[in-house]
């Protein structure tokens, strides 16, 4: 899946997002370590931050990428022009009544890369992939305090489903909040079926 490239804010059509494909798991994993060390800072123990094997999580996301666990699992990147400048990940997710749903278990634009969209093409990317499996509702966990990544998921027709948890990471307990957007909705507008 490639769509088509848009006009970056230069006005060149050189940001788009793709697969991710082999190669791409060290610049993914230095997207993720830039941001969560400037988003995360005050959010995750300091160890996990100063402490950060690179390679190892270059590791991990060369098997997402290239030994994803099934066909309804994916890691796309945003990039502007050549340069790898966020991430998103998704995998299945099981609802109670088996609906067809799916997690959107990362979404990372690298700081110096904000503000240009990249966002929001991996989102729209994902919930299309996500569309064509027949996935009917899109979920992610998001840390109670991060209102940035909050407010965005709201610009983009999201909101909290009542669902929490907690998160042990290591010397202090993450609070979480389940969000969500029901994809068929929108499928069922463009139809115009009630």
């Amino acid at each position: 899946m490639q769509p088509p490239s848009r006009p970056g804010p230069s006005g060149r059509a050189d940001v788009r997002v793709r697969r991710a494909q082999s190669g791409d798991e060290v610049a993914v994993a230095r997207v993720q370590l830039d941001t969560w060390r400037t988003a995360y800072r005050a959010l995750l123990p300091a160890g996990v931050l100063d402490e950060w094997d690179e390679q190892a999580a270059a590791g991990l996301w060369a098997e997402a990428i290239g030994t994803p666990p099934g066909p309804d699992h994916g890691v796309l990147v945003a990039l502007e022009s050549t340069d790898v400048v966020g991430v998103a990940a998704f995998a299945p997710a099981g609802l109670p009544d088996d609906e067809p749903a799916a997690e959107l278990t990362t979404l990372l634009v690298e700081p110096r890369w904000g503000r240009r969209g990249h966002g929001s093409r991996l989102l729209a990317a994902v919930a299309d992939l996500a569309g064509e499996r027949g996935v009917r509702t899109l979920l992610s966990w998001v840390a109670e305090p991060d209102v940035v990544t909050a407010r965005f998921l709201q610009s983009a027709g999201w909101a909290p489903d009542g669902w929490a948890r907690d998160l042990d990471a290591g010397t202090a307990t993450i609070r979480q909040l389940r969000w969500h957007t029901r994809l068929d909705d929108e499928r069922d507008d463009d139809r115009g079926v009630p």
